[in-house]
């Protein structure tokens, strides 16, 4: 998908507008934050506590041994009877799901749910060979019938109402009316499993590969995951290369932080581990397996202070926690990762120039880092960002020299003392309502009444009466 977060004010401002998203992002992040505390924290905030501090040791363990593990993996896989592919950057990744769909002939093809392969735009990139791509998740089923992005990286229909969902299966599908949700999933599950019998190839991501033992592990909460993974006779399955970790045990506390921390689960309905293509005498199974194996920029980010971002598990968590999320919605920060956790890692690997206004999109009150399952600083790293920003240049020239200006004050003892004589003066001419640029400021707020008296007078009167008393 485009990238289109330079937009973000835009945007932002139209979200704002919307009275319809606003209530669905109310209860939608309410209920995820409320779920997520319920499920960390069912043994106590003690137990939920350790157990974060377990995954996040078990992620940055990972990073540090990256290199290996992943030469450790793919041996591994290979060994379990996998074909391991390596793709540097997007244009890679998708030549490589477009030579393996010219391979076996594919003409139809259904998905599972995969940020990774919207990171990279693979289905447009296999709709224009002539291909028949279908998503069977729930929520990317919904927005890809809707043309539209997801607006979430758990929930990719989360600010769509009921009632919209209901109109464009109505529209789209032909649906009877009901206002029943039961009834809606009974239908989209019959028309999805028709798709399921004829697919060539199936398409599908990965939350995690053990180094350990070469196993591909997917956490889903719909039965699409394993349609996708077991019926066509073909599988690939496209993997961010942070996504290794070392040991099945990592992957048990991991799994049960990202169900957790997502939705207050335990574990997710599906939690499966593929190990291999079908074995002699299995009946079920894909015949060929695939893992594509991504960097698309995270190796750059590997070699960077940024490092730690590529902890994220994907869990949603931060969004839900996050003020401005709850408040302008996913399609705000103009690609296909929102919220803090966009904020961060969208500048990273499109470039700065390209997502300017993301690592202000923030008020930095450190939720997104209290929530997080692997405890990533996301506040330090968006301040980092900002840092970057103005040492690139994109800091406004006005901004610029207001902060030369304040640093030379502040240096001096006596233009310091000026300015604040000037500014407790200045604050009685003020009107409550700020003009031009300085507006924004006082919409919301009303401005505090000068002080009678400054704090550096009130401090040389208590001194000069301790004197006097000596």
């Amino acid at each position: 998908m485009d990238v289109k977060a330079n937009n973000f004010i835009a945007t932002a401002q139209i979200a704002l507008s919307n009275p319809h998203l606003q209530a669905t992002l109310a209860v939608c992040t309410r209920n995820g934050l409320q779920g997520r505390t319920a499920g960390v924290f069912e043994f106590g905030r003690e137990h939920g506590e350790a157990l974060r501090r377990q995954a996040a040791e078990a992620k940055r363990r990972a990073l540090r041994n990256l290199p290996d593990l992943l030469e450790q993996a793919e041996a591994r896989m290979q060994a379990n009877g996998m074909h391991v592919l390596w793709a540097a950057d997007a244009a890679e990744a998708r030549q490589h799901v477009i030579d393996l769909v010219r391979r076996h002939g594919a003409r139809r093809i259904t998905k599972s749910k995969s940020t990774l392969t919207e990171e990279i735009g693979l289905n447009p990139a296999l709709e224009q060979i002539g291909v028949e791509v279908l998503e069977t998740d729930l929520g990317a089923y919904i927005v890809q019938l809707a043309g539209e992005a997801p607006s979430h990286i758990v929930g990719p229909a989360l600010h769509m109402s009921k009632d919209e969902i209901r109109d464009l299966f109505i529209r789209k599908l032909q649906m009877p009316f009901t206002d029943r949700a039961e009834e809606m999933t009974r239908f989209v599950r019959e028309h999805l499993r028709r798709a399921f019998l004829q697919a060539d190839l199936g398409i599908c991501g990965g939350n995690f590969i053990v180094a350990e033992t070469g196993s591909l592990c997917l956490s889903t909460n719909e039965g699409n995951g394993r349609m996708v993974t077991t019926l066509p006779r073909v599988l690939v399955a496209l993997v961010g290369i942070e996504k290794v970790v070392e040991t099945l045990a990592d992957f048990a506390t991991l799994s049960q932080m990202l169900a957790r921390s997502n939705s207050g689960q335990s574990m997710t309905v599906y939690t499966q581990m593929i190990h291999g293509p079908r074995g002699a005498g299995e009946e079920d199974g894909p015949e060929e397996v695939y893992i594509i194996l991504v960097d698309n920029g995270r190796s750059r980010i590997y070699a960077t202070d940024y490092a730690e971002v590529l902890s994220c598990i994907r869990c949603g968590a931060c969004l839900s926690a996050c003020p401005v999320y709850a408040s302008t919605g996913g399609h705000a920060y103009g690609w296909i990762y929102s919220g803090p956790i966009g904020a961060v890692l969208t500048p990273l690997l499109v470039g700065l120039d390209n997502a300017a206004p993301l690592p202000f999109a923030s008020s930095l009150c450190g939720r997104c880092k209290e929530v997080c399952p692997v405890d990533i600083d996301l506040p330090r790293m968006l301040l980092d960002l900002r840092r970057d920003l103005v040492q690139q240049g994109h800091s406004p020239v006005s901004w610029s020299l207001g902060m030369r200006l304040w640093a030379k004050g502040s240096r001096s003892r006596r233009l310091f003392g000026w300015g604040r004589r000037l500014v407790r003066w200045g604050m009685r001419l003020i009107p409550q309502r700020l003009p031009g640029p300085w507006r924004a400021w006082t919409r919301h707020r009303a401005l505090p009444p000068p002080p009678g008296t400054s704090f550096h007078a009130l401090w040389q009167a208590r001194e000069a009466a301790k004197r006097h008393e000596q």
